[in-house]
């Protein structure tokens, strides 16, 4: 019986060997209702060295998101590339969002956004459209919870299909 398990082991070994690990391209993104702050909160997790390489391949900037040389220029470019590839639909209508900040959480990069102002009797529908990394990744998916007022629904975007929406 161990001959037969040693025999079978290195059977399967080499096809593990030649299996090499797969990088995933994906980012999550939760969108919550808050009725205390009547604002759509956004918290969106992306892999740091994935917005980094992106942060230089877009705008030349070598990007040092989440290590001792970040400066103020790096979240500038951070916040710009969201702008242009993370948008926001309220009621049918693009809106413009408020870049809280972000964090580090072991290799991700945390963005916090909000749009504010938004009354829970007046929304009727919300929209997002998230092509990051998109641009130099094909297989990069971009996870969307969304929940507001109970009802909740989630997708994946991905670069042939990047908006998601929730109607209320």
């Amino acid at each position: 019986m161990r001959i037969l398990r040693l025999v079978l082991l290195f059977m399967v070994l080499p096809l593990f060997a030649f299996n090499g690990a797969h990088k995933f391209y994906i980012s999550v993104t939760n969108v919550d209702y808050s009725e205390k702050d009547e604002a759509v909160q956004i918290i969106t997790r992306v892999f740091i060295d994935d917005m980094n390489t992106v942060l230089n391949e877009r705008y030349g900037f070598p990007a040092n998101l989440g290590n001792d040389k970040e400066s103020v220029t790096d979240k500038e470019f951070l916040e710009k590339y969201l702008r242009t590839k993370f948008l926001v639909e309220i009621n049918g209508e693009t809106v413009k969002y408020d870049f809280i900040g972000h964090k580090y959480d072991s290799d991700m990069v945390i963005c916090y956004l909000e749009v504010p102002n938004i009354p829970l009797a007046e929304l009727t529908q919300i929209g997002i459209t998230d092509e990051v990394l998109t641009d130099i990744y094909d297989d990069q998916q971009n996870v969307v919870h969304m929940k507001v007022n109970g009802q909740k629904k989630s997708h994946v975007l991905v670069k042939s299909r990047p908006k998601g929406m929730l109607n209320l």
